[in-house]
């Protein structure tokens, strides 16, 4: 397979196809395996990459609204007291703390592999 890029659609669908190609098979096809494994590779990683950069857009968006946030906060604070200094109450909001990066559901699937 040569390595053009694809979409996650298409790189999920190859996936899928393997995944019902080797669950359906009574016996090993060994003819047809090293081009399976191949193209699921590099589906895979086409799928990964696609994830990835989601992720790193979404951690990026809600760090930029996390960030927006706690400065209405921060100028709520001067506008209140008054005194131009931003105060630390226990009620001003925090950021979140980091989350560890969520399942993609491709490291569960080695339980659907028939070999």
């Amino acid at each position: 397979m040569a390595t053009e890029s694809k979409s996650f659609r298409e790189a999920y669908g190859v996936l899928q196809r393997h995944a019902e190609t080797l669950r359906q098979q009574r016996e090993p096809n060994i003819d047809d395996l090293l081009s399976i494994v191949e193209e699921s590779v590099q589906a895979y990683k086409t799928c990964k990459a696609r994830i990835d950069a989601v992720e790193k857009a979404l951690e990026k968006a809600l760090t930029d609204v996390g960030a927006d946030a706690d400065l209405a906060t921060v100028s709520a604070d001067d506008d209140e007291g008054g005194t131009g200094v931003a105060s630390s109450t226990p009620n001003q909001r925090q950021a979140p703390p980091a989350k560890s990066k969520p399942s993609t559901g491709f490291d569960d699937m080695d339980d659907d592999i028939p070999f």
